[in-house]
C-alpha cells in the first residue's frame, strides 16, 4: 500500500480530524468545570471531582460500555439524538468525537482547576474594585494568569485523543474511512498480519504524539 494511497492516509486524517474536535471540546468543557470547581466549595465536592476524573483511571472498555447504555436506542439521550437528527449516533464520526471527548476531559479539567487554583483571589478583587465586569475579570486576567495550565491542558487532552482505541472501538466501531481512526487501524492491520503498514502507522502516531508532548515541556520550561 501506497504512503500516498486514500487507505492509508485516511485513518492519519480521521484521527487528527477527530482529535482536533475533540480537544476544543474538552478544553471547553474543562476549563469551564474546572474554573467552576477551583471557585466554589459545596457539600460532596470530593465525591463530584472523583466522578469526574473517572475517565482517566476505568478500563477503556467500560468507559465504552457506559457510551453505548448513555446514548443507545433505549436510553433517553439516544431517542432524543435519533429524533433530532434522524438517526443514532452510535457507530458515527461525532461517536469517535464524543468517546475522545469523554477520556480527554479529564486531563484539561486537571490542568484548569489547578491553573485556576493558583491565581490569588486579591489580584481578581482589585479589578472588581476598579469597576470590572466578572467577565472582564475572566477574560483579561484570570485566564492570561492561568494561560500556561490551560495551553498544556489542551495539548495533552488533544494528544490524549490521537491515542483513544478501546472507547472508540466500542462506541463508534471501526468503520473506514469513516470511524477508523490510527490506534483502531494499527490494530486491525496487526491482526491480519500487516506488519509493515503497522509499522509505518505507528510511526506517525508516535511522531504526532512526541510532537504534543515536546509541546507541553516547552510550556512548562518557559
Amino acid at each position: 500500500m501506497s504512503i500516498l494511497s486514500e487507505e492509508f492516509l485516511s485513518p492519519i486524517w480521521l484521527s487528527v480530524q477527530v482529535a482536533i474536535v475533540s480537544g476544543l471540546l474538552a478544553t471547553l468543557f474543562g476549563t469551564t468545570v474546572g474554573f467552576w470547581m477551583a471557585r466554589t466549595s459545596f457539600k460532596g465536592k470530593m465525591i463530584v471531582e472523583t466522578l469526574l476524573m473517572m475517565p482517566l483511571v476505568l478500563p477503556p472498555t467500560v468507559v465504552g460500555f457506559l457510551l453505548l447504555v448513555m446514548f443507545g436506542k433505549y436510553s433517553v439521550i439516544g431517542r432524543a439524538i435519533e429524533w433530532l437528527f434522524h438517526q443514532p449516533v452510535i457507530f458515527t464520526w461525532w461517536a469517535a468525537v464524543i468517546a475522545s471527548t469523554v477520556v480527554a476531559f479529564p486531563l484539561m479539567y486537571q490542568s484548569a482547576k489547578a491553573g485556576f487554583s493558583t491565581i490569588e483571589a486579591d489580584i481578581e478583587g482589585a479589578a472588581k474594585v476598579d469597576g470590572a465586569h466578572p467577565f472582564q475579570v475572566f477574560a483579561y486576567i484570570t485566564v492570561p494568569l492561568a494561560l500556561p495550565s490551560l495551553l498544556s491542558g489542551s495539548i495533552l487532552s488533544f494528544a490524549r485523543a490521537l491515542g483513544e482505541f478501546g472507547a472508540t472501538l466500542m462506541f463508534a466501531g471501526n468503520i473506514p474511512g469513516k470511524t477508523q481512526t490510527l490506534p483502531t487501524a494499527i490494530y486491525v492491520a496487526i491482526d491480519s498480519g500487516q506488519m509493515e503498514l503497522a509499522w509505518t502507522w505507528t510511526i506517525c502516531i508516535v511522531i504526532l504524539s512526541f510532537i504534543m508532548l515536546l509541546a507541553v515541556r516547552s510550556r512548562s520550561t518557559t
